[in-house]
């Protein structure tokens, strides 16, 4: 004996309450032919007579009564179960994990977001502000349901999408002595001078390394290592040392002259910024819409 469909069951329950296959057919939204055959079927399936036909209606018999009682019990774990479901869905569908690297996180993302809650004001959104590294970790093992990175080289294992091109600066303090230059450093000169870097896995640090390295030489040790955009903006402006950054980061100082930019000869410091995903996964509701977002924005 197999086990009746749901909708037999609701079927059943609802001949039993109005006493006419008719009317529970109307209620379902099912010809009355089509709801007499379930509900034989249902008998066939279950080897019992559980309804008494007259041109009156129809009334459960004694096993019908019974099997109405039991259905009833089923039916209401069964609309539990796809209440608890629907609710599941829509609180997923309105959560939206991000993860972003240091600069797209604190200079893109910001204006990203405002522009997706226009569209999708239910949106629950997280953010977490991590390097480049740990972004692409987070998507691989799901923990973001989309990232933004900003290494030369898109990492594996993931999909990628590119979103936008940024550029590096060379920067100092006014007080330093690159900033009273006549001429654009050398890269060697760049490599050979301890600067402020970030920490191991951050896109900008690998975009310079990346770049002295396409140019034949290797960075000397840095003077500090920092783990955060803001903060390498912040020790420069203090005078500690020259660093490298993106200009998203230090277009305001630059203008308002705290900063000094030092051009540099021969040396590509422009890189490209992806949103990545887990692999094999498409985009769907939120996520997709914050990378439609972000690739209308300007570049």
């Amino acid at each position: 004996m197999t086990a009746p469909d749901s909708e037999s069951l609701r079927l059943l329950v609802l001949v039993g309450e109005l006493g006419s296959i008719g009317a529970a057919a109307a209620e379902l939204r099912i010809s009355q032919p089509s709801a007499s055959k379930r509900l034989n079927r249902l008998e066939r399936q279950l080897g019992l007579a559980l309804l008494e036909r007259t041109r009156q209606g129809c009334t459960p018999t004694p096993a019908g009564e019974v099997v109405c009682g039991w259905a009833r019990d089923v039916l209401a774990h069964v609309d539990g179960l796809m209440n608890g479901v629907r609710a599941l869905r829509a609180q997923h569908e309105s959560k939206l994990r991000v993860a972003a690297s240091m600069t797209v996180a604190e200079y893109l993302v910001p204006r990203w977001i405002s522009l997706l809650r226009e569209a999708l004001p239910e949106v629950h959104l997280e953010l977490d502000v991590t390097n480049s590294a740990a972004v692409a970790e987070a998507v691989r093992h799901g923990q973001a349901d989309l990232g933004f990175i900003e290494t030369p080289d898109p990492p594996e294992g993931v999909s990628v999408r590119y979103v936008a091109r940024d550029r590096m600066l060379v920067i100092a303090p006014p007080g330093h002595p690159w900033a009273k230059l006549r001429r654009p450093l050398t890269p060697g000169e760049l490599a050979a001078t301890p600067v402020i870097v970030r920490e191991h896995g951050s896109g900008t640090r690998e975009t310079l390394h990346r770049a002295l390295a396409d140019v034949g030489t290797t960075p000397v040790a840095p003077l500090l290592e920092l783990r955060s955009t803001t903060a390498v903006r912040n020790a420069v402006v203090a005078g500690a040392g020259p660093a490298v950054l993106s200009t998203l980061a230090v277009a305001t100082d630059l203008a308002e002259e705290r900063l000094v930019e030092v051009p540099v000869a021969d040396l590509d410091l422009r890189r490209p910024l992806h949103a990545v995903w887990r692999s094999g996964l498409q985009l769907t509701g939120p996520a997709a819409a914050l990378l439609a977002t972000a690739m209308r924005a300007p570049d």
